[in-house]
């Protein structure tokens, strides 16, 4: 396996296995050119993991110079259990982390119980408030 920089010539590979793994958290700010935008604002901290060529993970990451985010996470369903996972959150972390940001955060769905266990391995806590969006 490989963990290497996501481009944008990865969208379309990205952006369908996202439809598999993590369709209900998809909307317009996940279009080709806002991620193009995204990655060109917070250059190689989102990463992809490839074996034999073919995209298998992804981590969508970056920072607004203050706090650090995780976007879309996921690991195609054919190689989880792999440690795939956790090999590009901690990538993404700690790229996020060289850049000088002290706190990263993952939007997880209340329901998403996995999920959640997953980053409360990797010493995320759960905080207790609301994501107000608009």
């Amino acid at each position: 396996m490989q963990i290497r920089p996501m481009t944008i010539e990865d969208y379309d590979e990205v952006f369908a296995m996202w439809q598999i793994t993590s369709a209900r958290a998809l909307s317009s700010a996940d279009s080709r050119e806002n991620i193009e935008k995204y990655l060109r604002r917070n250059e190689g901290m989102s990463q992809v993991a490839l074996v034999d060529g073919r995209i298998v993970g992804t981590v969508l990451a970056g920072h607004d110079g203050r706090r650090g985010f995780i976007h879309h996470m996921a690991v195609h369903p054919d190689y989880r259990r792999h440690h795939i996972g956790r090999q590009l959150a901690l990538e993404a972390v700690g790229r996020i982390t060289a850049d000088g940001i002290e706190k990263v955060h993952i939007f997880s769905y209340v329901d998403n119980t996995t999920g959640q266990d997953f980053w409360k391995s990797l010493g995320f806590k759960k905080r207790d408030f609301f994501v107000f969006s608009k």
